[in-house]
């Protein structure tokens, strides 16, 4: 088969490796039908996470058509169409059975393309296939169902349901990407009274009021502190989400944030970022961070199929599998080609 390998930083190529076979009887082997490329992988690419190993098939997000299940699979049969999840779960450590799936101490959590071979291929391995994978309900097509393997419950875990979004809140989203974009679309589940949203691009500010912001600031023309503090009176925003992985949006949204509010940090960082303490400790600020767990997949699976969430505008560039290196290209400029998200399709 073929696959995008991950030969060192900025290295990459689309290229023959051997198929994915059955190591475990709880294993399945899916066909890649639609697969998506993640920010995360752009990390990975530029050194960010040195775990990833040269020689590793990139990818964590994928649905797909089982095509052959280990003996100890119950739920899957050959044929089945499925969501794999970013986040592989044994199911059985203490970390799965608090719903922590992220931090699975029984060979799961983050594993696809970072500690084991990943999506971004025609054939991919699934560990742990009962409980890291999800049927796509009938009338949802590939192009919804693959939004929800990662930046939906991305954005809905670690920034909204962490970030603790209320009726009524001011919520500043920091970063216009595809999961300031699905943080938005899973915030107004929550009725807040604004949703500002951050970004240096005009393109993807204009993305992210299709999908739902009232206010939009491009950082390099306006100040966000002043537009924000003209919003609320001078407080700040309630919850302030950083979607973007860089130390000074991070330290941004510290200044955002109202005292009393909530700081909920969803991007990978591939630096440190300063904490000023000596600055803020008075103002009694709640500061989270978190991988996503994918505990809340079948409630948003729920969402899409019943149309209250539409996840397919995401997708801005579409390709066939055979079009990798080029999709990565449209997606690493994002700034110039106006990318959210890219689709890529198997030959039909």
């Amino acid at each position: 088969m073929k696959a995008m390998v991950y030969h060192g930083p900025g290295r990459r190529s689309w290229e023959e490796v051997p198929d994915p076979v059955i190591g475990a009887a709880t294993d399945a082997i899916v066909r890649v039908d639609a697969v998506t490329i993640c920010g995360t992988d752009l990390h990975i690419l530029k050194g960010d996470v040195p775990e990833v190993t040269d020689g590793r098939i990139l990818g964590h997000e994928a649905v797909g058509t089982v095509v052959s299940v280990g003996d100890a699979v119950q739920t899957l049969s050959v044929g089945d169409r499925v969501l794999v999840s970013c986040i592989t779960a044994c199911g059985r450590c203490r970390y799965c059975r608090d719903g922590m799936y992220g931090q699975c101490l029984g060979g799961g959590g983050w594993i696809l393309g970072h500690l084991i071979d990943g999506t971004q291929a025609e054939l991919v391995r699934v560990p742990f296939a009962d409980t890291s994978t999800h049927k796509v309900p009938a009338g949802v097509s590939d192009e919804q169902m693959v939004m929800l393997a990662d930046i939906l419950p991305t954005s809905y875990e670690v920034g909204v349901r962490n970030g603790a979004v209320a009726p009524g809140d001011t919520v500043v989203i920091v970063g216009a990407g595809p999961i300031g974009l699905a943080a938005i679309l899973t915030a107004r589940l929550y009725s807040p009274s604004h949703i500002v949203v951050v970004d240096l691009a005009d393109s993807r500010l204009e993305a992210a009021r299709r999908f739902g912001a009232d206010v939009t600031v491009n950082a390099t023309k306006q100040s966000p502190s002043t537009v924000v503090k003209e919003l609320t009176g001078g407080l700040g925003a309630d919850v302030v989400m950083e979607a973007v992985g860089v130390p000074q949006t991070f330290e941004q949204c510290v200044e955002l944030v109202r005292p009393g509010g909530h700081v909920a940090n969803i991007g990978v960082h591939g630096a440190p970022a300063t904490l000023h303490l000596e600055d803020i400790w008075i103002k009694n600020l709640t500061i989270t961070t978190g991988l996503v767990d994918t505990y809340s997949t079948p409630t948003l699976i729920e969402l899409v199929a019943s149309a209250r969430i539409d996840t397919a505008p995401m997708i801005t560039h579409r390709f066939t599998l055979d079009e990798f290196e080029d999709a990565y290209d449209i997606f690493a400029a994002a700034a110039e080609t106006g990318a959210l998200k890219v689709l890529l399709t198997a030959a039909k």
